[in-house]
C-alpha cells in the first residue's frame, strides 16, 4: 500500500465572510473545478513534544519551521490508508513530505516508537525528525470540512475552502466522530491559495475588489493558543 508524494509551493491564507466567499466562487466558476473528493471532512492528529516545542517555535514566526501530523479524508478503520505528513516552511515556501500507510501501521509505529514499514528518502526524513525530537506524542485532533478546487488551464493553481474547523485534545483517533471547539467565527471560511508560481490576475482582481487580505493563521497554532487561554491544556468543555 505504501507510496509517497512531495509538494513544494506557496500557501497563502485568507479569512472570508460569506459574501466574500460567494464573490470568489463566482469568479472561479468558469476557471476552476471542484476536485474528485468534492466536499470532504479532513481529520488530523498533530504530534508534538511533551513541552509543545514545535508549536511554540512556530508561533515565534521563524524563517524555518516544521510539524508532523497524520491525516485522513474520512473516518478510518485499521486497514484504511492514512497520510503521515512532514510539513516544513522556509521563507514562505511550503515543503510537504507524505507517506501513505494503513492506519494500523501508522498508529503502531508512533505508539511503540518503531520505524514506519517503508524504505524511502521521505521515510528516512520522517524517522530523523522523530529521533531528533524524541518525545513526540499525539496532542491535538483537528478536523474541518474542505472544498478543494483545481485550475482548468492545466496549471498547479489550487484553492481550498475550510469551514467548521474544530479541535480537541482527547479522543485522538482518525476513526472517531467529529466534535470539538471551533476556531472560526460563525459563517467564516478559511481560504488557502496554493501555487508554485504566481497568482492569476483574475484572482488578484477579485481579492482586491472584495477587500480580501492575506492573513497568518495556523490551525494547530490557533488550537494551542485557545487551549492555553482557556486554562490547563486539554481541560475544557466541548461546544
Amino acid at each position: 500500500m505504501a507510496y509517497q508524494t512531495t509538494f513544494q509551493r506557496y500557501e497563502i491564507k485568507y479569512r472570508l465572510n460569506k459574501q466574500q466567499k460567494q464573490a470568489i466562487l463566482r469568479a472561479m466558476d468558469s476557471r476552476m473545478k471542484l476536485d474528485q473528493y468534492g466536499r470532504c471532512t479532513i481529520r488530523n492528529i498533530y504530534y508534538d513534544t511533551d513541552t509543545f516545542r514545535l508549536i511554540r517555535r512556530s508561533l515565534e514566526k521563524p524563517a524555518y519551521k516544521e510539524k508532523l501530523r497524520i491525516r485522513s479524508y474520512q473516518a478510518v478503520k485499521a486497514q484504511d490508508p492514512v497520510f503521515v505528513e512532514l510539513k516544513k516552511k522556509y521563507q514562505s515556501v511550503v515543503y510537504k513530505r507524505r507517506l501513505v500507510v494503513s492506519e494500523m501501521q501508522a498508529m503502531l509505529s508512533f505508539r511503540e516508537n518503531i520505524p514506519l514499514p517503508v524504505h524511502s528518502q521521505i521515510a528516512n526524513e520522517i524517522e530523523y525528525f522523530r529521533r531528533y525530537y524524541q518525545t513526540l506524542q499525539p496532542v491535538v485532533f483537528l478536523s474541518y470540512e474542505r472544498e478543494a478546487y483545481y485550475a482548468l488551464d492545466g496549471s498547479d493553481f489550487r484553492v481550498t475552502f475550510d469551514e467548521n474547523i474544530l479541535y480537541r485534545s482527547k479522543d485522538l483517533s482518525l476513526g472517531s466522530e467529529i466534535y470539538g471547539n471551533s476556531l472560526l467565527g460563525e459563517q467564516e471560511t478559511l481560504m488557502e491559495i496554493k501555487t508554485s508560481g504566481g497568482m492569476p490576475l483574475w484572482m488578484t482582481r477579485v481579492l482586491t475588489e472584495n477587500h480580501v487580505f492575506k492573513t497568518s493563521f495556523s490551525k494547530y497554532g490557533a488550537a494551542y493558543q485557545a487551549m492555553i487561554t482557556i486554562g490547563k491544556q486539554g481541560e475544557y468543555s466541548y461546544v
